[in-house]
This record gives C-alpha cells, structure tokens and sequence, in this order.
C-alpha cells in the first residue's frame, strides 16, 4: 500500500505539471488566436500576410515537429528555451493558429447592422470592436475555445517526448518499475477526463454569463 501510494504521488505531480501547461498554453493560444485573427481583418495587407503564414504553418505542421523546433532547434539560434517554455511555447502556438480562425469566424458572423450602429455612435473602428463587436463575438467563440482548450490539455501529453514529466510520462515510470499498466494508465485516464470536464463546465458556465449580460444590454 505504501508503494502504491508513493507511486500515486508521481501521477499527481506530474497532473500539476499538466495543469500549469494547460492553464499557460492556453494563456499563449488566446494571445495568438486575438492577434492573428484580428490581424486577419486588417486592412493592412502585410498583417494579413503575416497573420495568414502563421496560421498555416501551424495548422499544416505536426506538433511533434513544433515541439522538437522549440526545444532542439531555438537553443541553436542563441534562444535559451527550456523544456517547459518550449512545451508552452508549441502548444499555444499550435493551439492559437486553430483559435485565430475562431476569432475572425465569430466578428464576421455578427450582422452588419452591429457595425453601423457603432458607425451611428460615430464609434472609431477600435471603439465598434471594443464595445460592440468582441463582446457579442466573444459569446459566439467560448464553446470552440473550450474544445481547443481540451485539445491542448490532451496535447500536453507529448511533452513527455522533451523529458517533461507530465502525467503520461509519470505514468510511464510507474509502468516501468511496477510492471503494472492497467493501474497507472486508469488513473491518469481519469484524471484527464476530470481536468477536461472542469475546462467544459467553465466554459459553460462563463458562456451563461456572458450571455445575460447580453440581454440586459439589448433590452
């Protein structure tokens, strides 16, 4: 019993280090996917350009590949980065391409007449987007941001291939040494799925918010 407890505390570290990728990569992939998919509305042609590379390539290319970029390559160029930030690094980046396109899907969809209103307001085109537009879209985006949000949770399980030890790479360890894989691949099953609703609830629940909060300003 003492050895199985021993060898729980290791899944449950390694379930912190999931977390603290989880909650970082996703602070990264809602900086990117703001930004690449606002800059995709441009109208500056180069921010365009730039905003559409950068979702291409990172939807067109595997994330093993980007991790083993962040982590083998960058230190090569005079870029110190160490295995948790690359970790960070490419899964937000990977996760925020995905994220750009739900941003500019959801301004668009926003009827035309929300614009003119803010035309009418005599609203700059920041102000239209700051007061009007993001907070109808931002609704319309927090169910797909909570699906990517639980991409990048299960994603985090490759970090294991940069020696991180996450909770796959810990459960991997107790494998080895207890030769028992049924127990420690069950644990961290279930875990994952608890850590997958807890995002699924938030989001829920922030979205009901949001969405009051919409219909007093409307009435």
């Amino acid at each position: 019993m003492a050895l199985w407890s021993g060898y729980s505390v290791l899944i449950l570290e390694g379930a912190w280090l999931t977390v603290q990728l989880t909650v970082m990569g996703c602070a990264v992939a809602l900086v990117m996917a703001f930004s690449a998919g606002l800059a995709r509305l441009s109208r500056l042609w180069w921010m365009r350009w730039l905003a559409t590379c950068y979702i291409e390539f990172f939807r067109g290319t595997s994330i093993f590949v980007q991790l083993f970029w962040a982590y083998f390559v960058l230190p090569l160029t005079g870029v110190p980065v160490s295995p948790w930030q690359a970790g960070v690094l490419a899964l937000g980046l990977n996760v925020g391409a995905y994220g750009a396109e739900v941003v500019r899907g959801a301004i668009l969809s926003i009827p035309r007449e929300q614009h003119e209103a803010g035309v009418a307001l005599n609203l700059t085109r920041w102000q239209q987007m700051r007061h009007v537009i993001l907070p109808q879209a931002v609704v319309l985006m927090l169910p797909t941001f909570g699906n990517n949000a639980i991409e990048l949770l299960k994603g985090t399980a490759v970090v294991s291939l940069i020696s991180l030890s996450d909770m796959t790479f810990q459960a991997q360890v107790v494998r080895a040494q207890t030769g028992s894989t049924a127990a420690p691949f069950l644990t961290i099953l279930v875990l994952y799925f608890a850590m997958s609703s807890s995002i699924s609830w938030s989001v829920r629940g922030l979205e009901r918010r949001m969405s009051r909060g919409l219909d007093v300003t409307r009435s």
